[in-house]
């Protein structure tokens, strides 16, 4: 959810303190491996890779 589509005051502090740590922790992968990450479905596919080696398209087909 986003920081305006909120509907409590609380709900916004919440979102724009989890949108600041994901931009934090961005930041720190990027210095730590020197390069910035791929954004959108590049992205999608490179983090999906992470973790077990495989592509998500080859997840679901199995």
């Amino acid at each position: 959810m986003g920081v305006e589509q909120a509907p409590t005051a609380e709900g916004k502090q919440a979102a724009e303190g989890l949108k600041q740590a994901a931009a934090k922790d961005e930041r720190k992968t990027e210095a730590e491996t020197g390069r910035p990450l791929k954004k959108g479905a590049a992205r999608f596919d490179e983090r999906s890779k992470s973790s077990d080696g495989k592509s998500a398209g080859t997840k679901q087909k199995i």
